[in-house]
């Protein structure tokens, strides 16, 4: 059985007007995911914006998270750092606080040699905690390639990679050359990913629409193509948003449209210009009006 299964939300962080962290509206987003279906939290990731927070905040978020979740399904929590020390400081506080794992990016300052991305994922590996190693080529210097990731599995904690390159080989490649559980990490992908042996999807569109990823996930996980499709092909134009670096803005406007606001981005993440909000407006009533998207209130 996979370690990390299902739909793991990459949860944003919800703010109050003037940009302070908004623990009640987090801890009620959790019930409101938990109550959708969704099967596993991913706190203080990208998405949740922790790069803007202090560690007191950080933390807190962590915990609220797995307080929330009360066990009822896991909590993976985000330990990308500035430096290999700062990043099993945080892998140490998700175990202590009960999370199930924690999510981790190879170096992210600069381009590492690599020996020093191994050294960094074996410093991680020693606390003993469930690893998810996050391959985002994108936003980082570092491409964990199926070959570099067969080198990573033989860590005994390292055990799935979210998959963010956005090309489906990927999935094929890392299944051949690993033993790694492979869990999407572009929504895009989140049809052909279960297809093709993607166990798990680490998501960013259900903060907005749970219930809808839950459904697509499990019809591709179970083979089912044409439903699969006809409800992919719905979803796809906001899915598109995820893979676009105004992704956090892009995402809560989502879930202000299906009644779950989660209030502003903090700077340097500012409001979108207005075309983009259209944009996602119009694909976010196209789903509405074919009948597949089900408002939160």
């Amino acid at each position: 059985m996979p370690r990390f299964e299902g739909v793991y939300v990459a949860l944003v962080t919800p703010f109050t007007a003037d940009y302070e962290v908004d623990y009640k509206r987090l801890g009620e987003l959790c019930e409101w995911l938990i109550s959708q279906g969704v099967h596993g939290l991913v706190p203080a990731g990208s998405l949740g914006e922790y790069a803007t927070m202090t560690e007191e905040e950080r933390a807190r978020v962590v915990e609220t998270v797995i307080a929330a979740a009360a066990g009822r399904v896991p909590v993976v929590a985000g330990s990308a750092a500035p430096s290999t020390k700062q990043a099993v400081a945080w892998v140490k506080h998700a175990k202590e606080a009960g999370a199930a794992g924690v999510m981790a990016l190879p170096p992210i300052n600069y381009r590492p040699l690599e020996h020093e991305v191994i050294a960094h994922y074996e410093a991680i590996n020693e606390v003993g905690l469930p690893i998810i190693a996050y391959n985002n080529p994108h936003d980082y210097k570092v491409d964990l390639t199926p070959q570099l990731l067969a080198l990573l599995s033989k860590l005994e904690n390292i055990v799935a990679v979210k998959e963010f390159s956005g090309d489906i080989r990927r999935v094929h490649d890392i299944l051949t050359y690993t033993d790694l559980e492979v869990m999407i990490g572009v929504d895009d992908l989140s049809m052909e990913g279960p297809l093709f042996g993607a166990t798990g999807w680490i998501s960013g569109v259900p903060n907005a629409l749970p219930k809808e990823g839950v459904e697509l996930f499990g019809l591709a996980r179970q083979g089912k193509v044409k439903e699969a499709t006809d409800l992919y092909r719905n979803l796809l134009p906001l899915f598109h948003f995820d893979a676009s670096p105004q992704l956090v803005q892009s995402i809560k406007y989502m879930m202000e449209l299906a009644g779950f606001p989660a209030g502003p981005t903090r700077p340097p993440r500012l409001p979108l210009p207005e075309a983009d909000y259209e944009a996602i407006k119009h694909a976010y009533d196209l789903a509405v009006n074919r009948g597949r998207v089900q408002p939160a209130t």
